[in-house]
């Protein structure tokens, strides 16, 4: 798949460059023309949420100046994470095609799985404790700008 080559060879980019892990993105619209492409950018930007699937969703939108792409499509040199999955959904794409897993990836130390499995409940990656407040629950009840 000539979109799927296109996020392998960001991938190995982002490598050469030493900006990340191995992981490459592509957005296309639905006909296949690439509207942009991206690779995980962690080491050289210091920045945790700089993935693949991040920057290409933030230059898609840059580019067709818009949050929603669900006229898009994204290809991926690996299954999400849940951060990036979460920006997939939030972005409005449909249909996501990707080269290898998240078995794959949590096998060469990525912990993507370990993320799933908190958020299934199984395991206690992080304390969460809810603080009640009324001020905050405020916040979202007198909200009335766009939802999206």
């Amino acid at each position: 798949m000539k979109n799927l080559q296109e996020a392998i060879k960001e991938a190995i980019k982002g490598i050469e460059e030493n900006d990340g892990g191995p992981f490459g993105a592509v957005i296309t619209d639905k006909d296949g023309h690439v509207i942009a492409t991206g690779h995980n950018e962690v080491l050289k930007t210091k920045d945790p949420t700089a993935h693949a699937e991040i920057n290409a969703i933030r230059k898609a939108c840059q580019k067709l100046n818009t949050k929603d792409l669900s006229n898009c499509i994204i290809y991926s040199t690996c299954e999400p994470c849940p951060m990036c999955l979460s920006a997939i959904i939030w972005s409005n794409i449909k249909v996501i095609y990707y080269g290898s897993t998240r078995k794959d990836a949590s096998q060469i130390g990525f912990k993507d799985d370990d993320i799933y499995e908190f958020l299934k409940g199984n395991n206690e990656l992080l304390k969460r404790v809810e603080i009640k407040s009324q001020e905050c629950k405020d916040l979202l009840e007198n909200y009335t700008g766009e939802i999206y």
